[in-house]
């Protein structure tokens, strides 16, 4: 019923509460293609390469991918076709390309207060699709839409609310609080709030809704009436940000020295594990 809930949350603040004056980009057509595409018990593999080639900046994304020194294996000749790109990739890999290429070109950031937003956003996206592929049973599409959305609804407040800006400052200065609190006191919402907005908008997963959501309130890894997945998202989030905070050369952060016991106990993850993990993924942060 968490999922539910939270819907219902969104609504009631919808109409006649403060997310009233937020105002959502409307999801890219492409996008909504990508996704039927790729939603299919078999994909649609013509109508992805289609929607690669919609957009030229798109396609040359894909094939600097694809021959950047991550993919491009000793003796092999560089992709010069999306096709050719995309089939050195993969189907996986070429699709959360092409979203984040939507998404970022869709809600775009031009502000000192996000500096990076979408490189991290990406980075974050890359960190949890690794992850999803060593956990069994985890959907790598909705871990990569977690990476990839996971703070959407900061660069939306900066569009929408006056001052948010400052707020952010004001969030990100303070000790006594967490980020979350800053906002909610100041405006009324969270970036939280926003950007399981967004994903209800945009008619995206529900599990993902409810863990942007839920992705600071970390007492949902503990609570046995949050689904599973959405659990899973949130604990494999605050591993993600942890391995990218260690290939940055950053300090751990709050949130991961409180809740590490409980989210590598969700995953079932060890020590040894985890070292492991952090080794495998930093080529391929070193690319994004």
């Amino acid at each position: 019923m968490k999922t539910h809930a939270i819907r219902q949350e969104l609504d009631q603040a919808r109409a006649n509460g403060p997310l009233r004056q937020i105002q959502i980009p409307p999801c890219p057509e492409l996008l909504q293609r990508l996704r039927a595409a790729m939603d299919l018990p078999q994909p649609d593999l013509n109508e992805v390469a289609r929607i690669a080639a919609a957009d030229v900046a798109m396609s040359a994304t894909l094939l600097r991918v694809a021959n950047s020194p991550l993919h491009l294996v000793a003796g092999h000749v560089p992709c010069t076709t999306v096709g050719q790109a995309m089939y050195r990739l993969g189907l996986d890999e070429s699709a959360a390309l092409m979203q984040a290429f939507l998404v970022r070109h869709a809600i775009p950031v031009n502000s000192p207060h996000l500096l990076r937003f979408w490189q991290r956003s990406t980075k974050r996206s890359i960190a949890m699709g690794f992850i999803a592929g060593q956990l069994p049973g985890m959907r790598v599409d909705l871990a990569q839409g977690y990476g990839l959305f996971c703070h959407v609804g900061m660069p939306v407040l900066l569009q929408s609310v006056r001052g948010y800006g400052a707020t952010m400052v004001e969030a990100a200065a303070r000790i006594d609080r967490p980020f979350i609190t800053t906002e909610n006191i100041n405006h009324r919402t969270d970036h939280a709030v926003v950007g399981a907005l967004v994903i209800k908008v945009w008619h995206l997963a529900p599990e993902l809704m409810t863990a942007i959501r839920l992705h600071h309130d970390f007492d949902a890894l503990r609570d046995e009436g949050v689904e599973p997945e959405v659990r899973t998202l949130i604990a494999a989030g605050l591993i993600a940000e942890h391995l990218m905070r260690r290939h940055e050369g950053l300090d751990e952060d709050v949130d991961w020295a409180a809740n590490r016991a409980a989210a590598m106990a969700w995953l079932h993850l060890s020590e040894d594990e985890l070292e492991q993990w952090d080794e495998a993924l930093r080529p391929r942060l070193d690319e994004a």
